[in-house]
């Protein structure tokens, strides 16, 4: 059977818009319970939650068992674990501060193989179905390798075509408290930056990833043109669990 090659691309390139849930509880229990219920992917979060690899390694394969794509949340320019969430059979990665450029170029450079990047070749990691997998198809294979950035400041929104015109990147997702808090007074309201960096990604035909609360702002963003949708589940569960414990009386 083998380890599967991912298919996000895939089913994006056959205009399918996919629907997860980003994980950043090392949980396998959680990760599963998403799989079961149906869900396109899930996101682990590794900037803000615990980035043990052998943790990741584990939710990769428990994911793909249920045949759900794993997509890693990285850190800012973090080309090692970039590689190595790659490695362990991650479909893509979505890096946090891509806001010019410069990182973007870095971003990609991490994910590609020579000629087209700098990441460390090797067939015989999980991806590779641990050396069974042919070096030539090995390479097809992570060719399909998602790249996300991510834009979460000002300048990041003013540099947007900018850093949409770099190669390889496949599309964006805004990180709106990053955004929120980095923003001044003279800088534009939140919603007019969200605004400014959908009108560009989807003038660049690029992919859009928007990150929600609620069923209804998941339908919103697939019907504004978001392609891949992620519901924050850390914030669902502290908001769900609060409810159920509202009923104690007083």
């Amino acid at each position: 059977m083998g380890v599967p090659a991912p298919r996000l691309r895939r089913r994006l390139d056959e205009g399918e818009r996919l629907l997860g849930v980003l994980l950043r509880l090392p949980s396998e229990d959680l990760l599963e319970m998403a799989a079961v219920s149906g869900f396109d992917f899930v996101l682990i979060d590794c900037e803000h939650g615990p980035a043990d690899v052998v943790e990741l390694r584990r939710h990769v394969t428990v994911a793909q068992l249920h045949g759900v794509d794993v997509l890693v949340r990285t850190g800012s320019d973090e080309p090692a674990l970039v590689l190595r969430a790659l490695d362990q059979g991650a479909a893509g990665v979505v890096a946090p501060h891509t806001d010019d450029p410069a990182t973007a170029t870095r971003l990609v450079d991490s994910v590609r193989y020579p000629p087209h990047g700098h990441r460390g070749f090797a067939t015989y990691t999980r991806a590779g179905d641990f050396g069974r997998v042919p070096a030539a198809e090995h390479r097809e294979r992570a060719a399909q390798a998602l790249v996300i950035g991510m834009i979460e400041s000002p300048d990041g929104v003013r540099a947007v075509d900018a850093v949409l015109d770099v190669p390889g990147l496949d599309g964006l997702m805004v990180g709106a408290a990053d955004l929120a808090a980095s923003r001044t007074g003279d800088d534009p309201p939140l919603q007019e930056c969200l605004d400014t960096v959908h009108r560009a990604v989807a003038a660049h035909g690029a992919l859009r990833m928007d990150i929600v609360l609620t069923p209804e702002q998941a339908s919103a963003s697939f019907g504004a043109g978001a392609q891949l949708v992620v519901y924050n589940t850390a914030e669902v569960l502290m908001r769900h669990l609060a409810q159920l414990a509202a009923v104690r009386p007083r």
